[in-house]
C-alpha cells in the first residue's frame, strides 16, 4: 500500500522532516494571518458600507462566516488524515488528525457564539433548533467526541485510532451542515457567495470576507504546525533526533 503514497508525502511524513519543515513554515503563516486578518477587519468594519436591511449588525459576518467555513474545512482535513492513518498507519497523519480537532472545535464554538449574537439581533432569540444551528452544534459535539476519545486511552496511538473511526463516521455531518439551508426550511439565510453564479453580496463586502477566509486558513496552518511539533516531541521522546534537539536547546 505504501507504493500508492507520493514520494514527497512519504518523506514529509517522517517526524523529524516534518518537525523542521513546520518550524520554518510556522512564522510565515502567523505573519500572513495577522496581516490579512487586520486588512480584512479594516475592510469589513470600516470600508464596507452598511447593509440595506441589517445596517451595521451584519458586520459580524466577517468573523462568523470564515469561522463556519473553517469548522467544516478542518473537519475535512481531520477526516482525511484519519483515513490515511487507519489505512497506511502513518504516525504523522494520526497526529495531524488529533491536533486538528481542538482547533476545529474552537472555530466551531466561535461560529455558534457569533451566530447566537447575530441571531438575537435578527431573529429576536439567542437560539432556535434550526437545521443549520442544530447540525453545527452536532459538529461541535463530534469534535469534542474525537478529543475525548483520543485522551480516554492510556496508549495514545490506540486512542488516536479509535478517535479516527469516530472522525470518519462523523464526516456525514459536514454536507448536512453545508446543505441544510437548501434541504430544509430554516431561519438561517442561504449562501450569499457562490462560485458558480452571481453572488448576492456587494464586492466591497466580498473581498474582506474572502481575505478573512485566507487569514483563518493561515492561522490554522500556524496553529497546527505548533501543536504537531509539540506532540511529535512527546511521542518521539526516546528517539535520537529528539535528543539532538533537546541537546541543542540545552547548549544554548
Amino acid at each position: 500500500m505504501s507504493s500508492w503514497i507520493p514520494l514527497w508525502l512519504h518523506k514529509l511524513g517522517s517526524p523529524p522532516t516534518f518537525y523542521r519543515f513546520a518550524g520554518k513554515l510556522r512564522p510565515w503563516m502567523l505573519a500572513l494571518a495577522i496581516v490579512l486578518g487586520l486588512v480584512a477587519l479594516y475592510g469589513g468594519l470600516v470600508l464596507a458600507p452598511p447593509d440595506y436591511q441589517q445596517g451595521d449588525d451584519y458586520r459580524i459576518i466577517f468573523v462568523h462566516v470564515p469561522s463556519a467555513w473553517m469548522g467544516l474545512f478542518i473537519y475535512g482535513v481531520m477526516a482525511v488524515s484519519a483515513f490515511i492513518a487507519l489505512v497506511w498507519r502513518i504516525k504523522l497523519a494520526e497526529v495531524v488528525a488529533m491536533e486538528s480537532a481542538p482547533i476545529g472545535a474552537a472555530f466551531t464554538l466561535i461560529t455558534l457564539t457569533t451566530g447566537s449574537l447575530w441571531g438575537e439581533r435578527m431573529w429576536g432569540t439567542w437560539w432556535t433548533w434550526d437545521a443549520r444551528l442544530t447540525s453545527e452544534l452536532v459538529l461541535l459535539f463530534l469534535y469534542l467526541g474525537v478529543i475525548g476519545l483520543y485522551h480516554a486511552f492510556e496508549d495514545r496511538r490506540q486512542g488516536a485510532r479509535a478517535a479516527a473511526f469516530l472522525a470518519l463516521i462523523g464526516i456525514i455531518n459536514v454536507p448536512i451542515v453545508h446543505f441544510s439551508v437548501n434541504w430544509w426550511n430554516t431561519l438561517h439565510q442561504g449562501s450569499t457567495i457562490r462560485l458558480f453564479g452571481p453572488s448576492t453580496m456587494s464586492g466591497s463586502m466580498i473581498w474582506p470576507l474572502l481575505t478573512m477566509m485566507v487569514a483563518t486558513k493561515c492561522y490554522y496552518v500556524f496553529s497546527l504546525c505548533s501543536r504537531v511539533r509539540a506532540d511529535l516531541l512527546a511521542l518521539e521522546s526516546g528517539k535520537d533526533w529528539v535528543r539532538q534537539i533537546a541537546a541543542g536547546e540545552t547548549a544554548r
